[in-house]
């Protein structure tokens, strides 16, 4: 179980998420996007953050799923998404690192918005949740920035965990222009959502 150095604060709600219902589609990438786009290239810093973390990378092609978002599915995803917020302190790369942009877990407790992402999917997928439902995505935020979140692809739709809103919203409630993603079916292969302007996944760390 993964926790947070420092803090001595273990994730136990992961545990309350084991045993999730998922639904397989072989449609491959159906997703509610607009536009989504062909193969495109993986955001900086998440080819270095795989060479560290081998484990939390694995590829290869897999069939697509979506969770069954069931009330206990609902209320998980909440859960997850206010604890890792208010436990993660934000900071810059630049403060933490040195360097303009480094994806890591933010296993001191302190990280931009794609450490939080990568602690949420991190949590969910050992919980027992399909990677294939849980798709790493860039945009571009209402400033127009460059931006991490986690999008959660469901019976019901695609939602969004973001280190800015302690809800969990419809990608379409968002205000955020969609740029690109994990694929379904290959965790290491990103594809387009329409906005080809480049993007580093974080400007600011919250």
């Amino acid at each position: 179980m993964f926790s947070i150095r420092g803090r001595g604060v273990g994730l136990a709600v992961a545990a309350g998420l084991l045993g999730m219902t998922v639904a397989a589609h072989a449609a491959g990438e159906r997703a509610l996007y607009a536009s989504l786009g062909d193969t495109t290239r993986a955001p900086i810093g998440w080819v270095e953050f795989c060479n560290d973390n081998p484990r939390d990378c694995r590829g290869g092609a897999t069939q697509a799923r979506d969770i069954v978002m069931t009330q206990a599915a609902w209320k998980d995803l909440l859960r997850v998404n206010r604890w890792v917020n208010e436990t993660v302190k934000p900071m810059t790369d630049i403060d933490h690192w040195g360097v303009i942009e480094k994806w890591s877990l933010p296993s001191d407790g302190y990280g931009d918005c794609e450490d939080y992402v990568l602690l949420k999917r991190k949590m969910l997928i050992d919980a027992g949740w399909p990677r294939e439902a849980l798709l790493i995505t860039v945009v571009r935020d209402k400033k127009g920035e460059g931006h991490a979140v986690l999008t959660v692809k469901s019976d019901k739709g695609e939602f969004i965990l973001d280190n800015q809103n302690e809800d969990v919203v419809a990608w379409t409630d968002t205000g955020y222009r969609f740029v690109k993603r994990q694929s379904q079916t290959d965790a290491n292969t990103w594809v387009s959502l329409g906005d080809s302007r480049p993007a580093v996944a974080t400007a600011s760390s919250r």
